[in-house]
């Protein structure tokens, strides 16, 4: 199997996230793959991990996505790897990183509203500046966001006011980015899962699992490969007209 292009995905090492379920399939379907992620050392073994499994060509390097000197770094890095010849041209971006904010609106202080905004939209804001260049450089490229079901109704059970907001600027910024590149060759949409089976519910109750999947209109919650299925579908040759789209993975829980 020819390995052709890269796929840079960040927030990749958690066992159940979703993160990892993204690189393990894009492997899966023949993209050699990069994981990005603030623990360096296990970013690189979850990328030697998937590459053994898939017979590609896999690198992982620490990043702080909210830091710009840590994402310029990584950046290098990953380049560095591409021109060596080690990794093919980076061909998609799954900006996956984000951390919720599960306390109510008048026990959010500053610094968590900022934390939240910074690891959700500025992460992604820095990561795709980065690579995004090179892509249109080749003239193609594939960006998809992680926003969240929660910007579009508000509020949920682990994000509140701040992970809502963040999330729902992540919706602008990909439908202004895919507008100004779009003749570019690089297609930019965001998807929105709702309730996800991985590890941010560990140690909820059976009764609290039983109301979820029962608000859910299908009756139940997402795996993270029907996430990750929708991700790399975006990132495929055949999504190359769908281009400031959200794809709702939610269950219907997006219908008001």
């Amino acid at each position: 199997m020819s390995i052709e292009k890269t796929a840079v995905i960040t927030g990749a090492t958690s066992d159940k996230g979703i993160g990892v379920t993204v690189a393990a399939r894009y492997a899966r379907e023949g993209w050699a793959i990069v994981i990005l992620d603030l623990d360096a050392e296990l970013s690189a073994k979850v990328a030697a991990e998937i590459g053994n499994q898939y017979a590609i060509p896999a690198f992982g390097h620490g990043i702080d996505v909210t830091s710009e000197e840590s994402v310029t770094a990584a950046y290098d890095a990953v380049t560095a790897e591409v021109t060596a010849g080690n990794l093919p041209p980076i061909g998609a971006l799954a900006n996956i990183a984000g951390i919720t904010s599960p306390v109510p609106f008048l026990e959010t202080t500053l610094e968590l509203w900022n934390k939240v905004f910074a690891v959700n939209s500025t992460g992604t804001y820095l990561v795709t500046r980065a690579f995004l260049p090179a892509m249109i450089e080749q003239g193609w490229g594939r960006i998809v966001n992680m926003s969240s079901v929660s910007a579009q109704r508000g509020g949920g059970v682990f994000g509140k006011v701040p992970y809502s907001s963040a999330k729902a600027a992540i919706l602008g910024f990909t439908k202004a980015l895919a507008r100004e590149v779009a003749d570019k060759g690089v297609t930019v949409n965001a998807v929105t899962p709702g309730a996800v089976d991985t590890n941010i519910r560990v140690g909820s109750t059976d009764e609290q699992e039983a109301a979820l999947a029962a608000a859910i209109p299908v009756g139940r919650t997402a795996t993270t490969e029907e996430i990750a299925a929708v991700i790399t579908f975006l990132s495929s040759e055949d999504a190359g007209y769908l281009t400031g789209t959200t794809v709702d993975i939610n269950g219907g829980s997006h219908i008001h």
